[in-house]
């Protein structure tokens, strides 16, 4: 398994979380309002981030975008292609730190960077390290018919289906085991 940091960790905790709003399949928007917007910087500890406004939103739902088309590449040139793209935009200014506590860390993006382009920084480098890894096939949907969400596999030999195993991969299993009662005339 491909060694991942704490920050490489969290970056890609929260592109996932990211992706995970956008509204798919008569869903509603995940990230509707600044509010929402403010809700995820703070759930995933997002340093260096100002006061948010609706530009920052619109341009977070752009950047949204591009993470969801880098998930859904279908082979590693694509997903490089648009992760570099990304990155570069985004402006990526690699700098040390050591704040809140953290020990060195590499952040990607630049002081004072708007919160897409620090998404979009911090977040494409750390899909950006899976492909250089060789393990673009970790970034995966749910495979629960009714889910579709995505995530990265982490497990050491590749084997996560769902996005969460006592949601998704219970569910299904539940309803395995009772259609083959059902078979069975159990």
């Amino acid at each position: 398994m491909v060694l991942i940091n704490h920050d490489t960790r969290c970056a890609l905790d929260a592109v996932v979380d990211l992706v995970n709003t956008m509204p798919e399949g008569g869903e509603p928007d995940g990230l509707p309002d600044v509010a929402s917007l403010g809700d995820l910087v703070t759930r995933h500890a997002i340093s260096d981030v100002g006061a948010l406004g609706k530009r920052d939103l619109v341009a977070v739902h752009a950047t949204r975008a591009r993470f969801v088309e880098a998930f859904a590449a279908t082979d590693t040139p694509t997903a490089a292609a648009l992760l570099n793209a990304m990155v570069a935009a985004a402006g990526t200014t690699p700098q040390l730190t050591d704040h809140d506590g953290y020990d060195w860390h590499v952040h990607y993006f630049a002081p004072g960077a708007s919160i897409a382009d620090h998404l979009a920084a911090d977040g494409g480098m750390a899909l950006a390290f899976l492909l250089v890894a060789g393990e673009r096939e970790r970034l995966r949907r749910c495979e629960a018919p009714d889910c579709q969400r995505a995530f990265v596999d982490l497990s050491r030999n590749r084997s996560r289906r769902y996005c969460d195993s006592r949601t998704c991969g219970n569910r299904l299993h539940v309803a395995a085991y009772r259609a083959r009662r059902r078979e069975a005339g159990v």
